[in-house]
């Protein structure tokens, strides 16, 4: 009777891994079977020799990507002169992990270099001239890193919540083309690389929209687009109905979808604004900035609650979902404390400014598992 309690027991164990093991489990592993889990990485993150920092970014991430080295700025300051040591150094770091490595950004209205978009007497640059830069600059950077990174970002925050797109420097220079010229420029240089799409206020009805029209007016013409990037500067009133409305309506148009950009700002917003716009910019304001000293009890409840219900989300469409990234690893790194308003103290990410795991994680560790 005995011998036979004790395997009903170890096959009850093979069923139901044990909560001890559930408590100790990393995302990297809790994920394994639904989805990537990823961290943006920042450059001294990259170059840190701090074993408690890699430790955790090993074990609970199976994907990185860059916060800003591989931006149009950071890879080529001067027309021809490429520098990719820091993203080569991102790189060694995602291999020596077993990380996949997904490239951000080649196309962006921000964080481009002064000179791309003008002659050496401060004119703009003719459309020809542009079209050759933007050529020059993806091929070089997507054939540099040909075979070692899985996916590009190859075109940021081009369409507004109207559905229309941006009118930046691209656009009034090159037009509309030259999301599609971008796309087939990175699949010239790297046929086996996926080429991604990717904006925030994903939940907004007009650019969920102009993005759909966007993937198929590229199908239409022939041109791979691989995944939609749903960034996810999130806050507590983004309505999560609208979006999962859109994850649903993107992989409706076979496309992977992916969460590529997560944060939860606990903060308030200054006016009733929203957005990521990165050029958005407030000046400081005291009541603006409620949690200098911490986080109080309630604000943790309030974030643990909505984190889980995003996962829940994530976890219904485990299908149709790649990959879901936060952007950044620790509070201490994430760039909502200095963004839309310089100075404030936020709480945005997985893991606190000493590395340890915020209350939601576990919480999410134990969704994965019952699915």
């Amino acid at each position: 009777m005995k011998t036979k309690n004790i395997v009903i027991l170890s096959f009850m164990f093979l069923l139901f891994p044990s909560c001890k093991h559930t408590e100790q489990m990393g995302m990297r592993e809790a994920f394994a079977d639904k989805f990537l889990i990823g961290a943006a990485i920042n450059e001294r993150q990259i170059y840190s020799k701090d074993e408690k920092l890699h430790t955790l970014i090993k074990k609970e991430f199976s994907s990185l990507v860059a916060e800003n080295c591989m931006k149009m700025e950071s890879l080529q300051p001067e027309e021809g002169r490429f520098n990719f040591t820091t993203a080569d150094k991102l790189v060694e770091l995602a291999e020596s992990n077993g990380q996949t490595l997904i490239g951000h950004c080649l196309v962006w209205h921000s964080q481009a270099p002064k000179w791309f978009f003008h002659d050496k007497n401060g004119k703009e640059v003719s459309r020809d001239v542009l079209i050759e830069r933007l050529k020059n600059h993806i091929q070089g950077v997507v054939g540099h890193f040909k075979g070692r990174v899985k996916g590009w970002d190859v075109v940021n925050e081009a369409i507004m919540e109207d559905g229309n797109l941006r009118h930046s420097y691209y656009y009034k220079i090159i037009g509309p083309e030259f999301i599609r010229m971008a796309f087939e420029f990175a699949h010239e240089a790297d046929p086996q690389a996926e080429l991604y799409y990717n904006d925030y206020n994903m939940h907004f009805a007009g650019k969920r929209e102009g993005v759909i029209r966007l993937i198929r007016e590229l199908k239409s013409k022939g041109i791979r687009i691989d995944g939609i990037g749903m960034q996810s500067h999130v806050a507590f009133n983004t309505p999560l109905d609208e979006y999962e409305k859109s994850i649903t309506a993107f992989a409706n148009e076979g496309v992977k979808v992916m969460i590529t950009e997560l944060d939860l700002s606990v903060l308030p917003w200054p006016h009733g604004n929203f957005g990521a716009a990165v050029e958005t910019d407030f000046e400081y304001e005291e009541r603006m900035n409620p949690y200098k000293n911490g986080l109080t009890p309630e604000a943790i409840e309030k974030q643990t609650r909505f984190y889980t219900d995003l996962f829940k989300i994530y976890l219904r469409h485990a299908d149709h979902i790649s990959r879901v990234t936060f952007w950044g690893v620790s509070d201490g790194d994430s760039w909502k404390n200095n963004w839309p308003m310089h100075g404030r103290t936020d709480y945005p990410l997985a893991f606190d400014r000493n590395y340890n795991a915020k209350p939601f994680v576990k919480n999410i560790i134990r969704l994965s598992r019952n699915k």
